[in-house]
């Protein structure tokens, strides 16, 4: 398993194409998940997704160079949130694609990752 601290930097390069991708092609996002990619409102509701992305990615970064302690408790946070974008991911109200999936399990990856970080002490 990767540390704490590499597993932050890989996330928020995650985030960040993510967040250039909910910039570029919010429909086509909204596709791939089986929602309504005409939907104006939500085309709008990726794109403001995506800005917290670009915030939520500089911190990642960032707090990947913090010391041990604080790599703990951002990794607490990380592990929780990780998980619920995964469950999150799979409860829209829609029939599945394979791009749910794919999503939701990177969440899911990332939030074990994080968990067994932290039971190894792994930083």
């Amino acid at each position: 398993m990767l540390g704490i601290a590499k597993t932050l930097k890989i996330g928020a390069v995650v985030f960040g194409a993510s967040a250039i991708f909910l910039l570029l092609a919010p429909s086509l996002f909204l596709e791939l998940l089986n929602l309504n990619s005409t939907d104006s409102s939500l085309v709008w509701s990726m794109r403001m997704i995506a800005i917290t992305l670009v915030a939520l990615a500089g911190n990642m970064w960032q707090n990947s160079k913090s010391d041990s302690d604080r790599l703990r408790q951002v990794g607490s946070i990380m592990a929780i949130s990780a998980a619920a974008l995964g469950v999150l991911t799979l409860l829209i109200p829609v029939e599945w694609t394979w791009f749910t999936i794919t999503y939701a399990s990177v969440g899911f990856l990332f939030g074990i990752n994080y968990i067994i970080c932290l039971i190894r002490k792994t930083y």
